[in-house]
């Protein structure tokens, strides 16, 4: 099939989008481009490599969803090094939509439930005395803020982050972000009254006891229990919020 003029353009326009992808890809990849550099202006990159703006553009997004770069409005596009903090932001979009969906959110979540619960018996058994002081710590700044709810939401997140970063995966703290993330707009409409973040306390308390005394089946339990609580509070924010 011969493509008309109008096709041959938008192909050559793309071809050159992605010539344009894999010389800066590879000045990522090389270190000519450091994380934290930013790409040069546009107008200079129009200039030096005699492309469109729109060419440039084309080539500036494909490498912002490769995770390659940090481009936002009004600023120039920073070289981010690959990390799984970043593999995760540039499917962000994606979970976001899939949230959407009637079951996007319970699906999530039910994959936070096996995360932690999994977390929790391994750190019953694998937690060292550095893993537990830290979580001591959390814990404790969890229970001064259960009458201020900002900072009370604030140390109930340091207290899962820091099951995530016992593990010593360096993927499950990325996770643990990602989940803030894409779960924090229901989880700010949850009730943040006193009396519930007394029991969300309670629950942290009775996972780090389990902890302390080397019991994964104790583990598992209060930890399910805790995020069954905690999804029965989502779901009725969900049921609600249905026309």
């Amino acid at each position: 099939m011969v493509n008309s003029p109008d096709d041959s353009h938008v192909d050559s326009g793309h071809r050159a989008a992605d010539e344009l992808f894999r010389t800066f890809e590879g000045m990522i990849q090389s270190g000519e481009l450091p994380d934290g550099m930013p790409l040069p202006p546009e107008r200079e990159i129009v200039e030096r490599y005699g492309l469109s703006r729109t060419v440039v553009r084309e080539a500036i997004l494909a490498l912002s969803n490769k995770g390659l770069i940090e481009a936002r409005p009004r600023f120039r596009p920073v070289v981010r090094k690959p990390s799984f903090d970043t593999a995760l932001d540039t499917v962000g979009n994606v979970v976001n939509r899939l949230l959407e969906e009637e079951s996007g959110v319970k699906n999530l979540f039910d994959m936070r439930v096996m995360v932690e619960v999994a977390l929790s018996r391994n750190a019953a058994t694998q937690a060292n005395r550095e893993d537990i002081s830290r979580l001591k710590e959390a814990l404790e700044a969890n229970e001064a803020e259960i009458y201020n709810m900002d900072r009370f939401f604030e140390t109930d997140i340091q207290f899962h982050r820091i099951l995530y970063e016992m593990s010593g995966n360096p993927i499950l703290p990325s996770i643990h972000k990602a989940y803030i993330t894409w779960l924090q707009p229901n989880w700010v409409k949850m009730p943040t009254r006193p009396e519930r973040n007394q029991l969300n306390f309670e629950s942290h308390t009775a996972i780090y006891n389990a902890i302390l005394m080397r019991d994964p089946d104790e583990a598992e339990l209060v930890t399910r229990k805790h995020l069954s609580d905690a999804w029965d509070q989502i779901n009725n924010i969900l049921m609600r919020s249905k026309p």
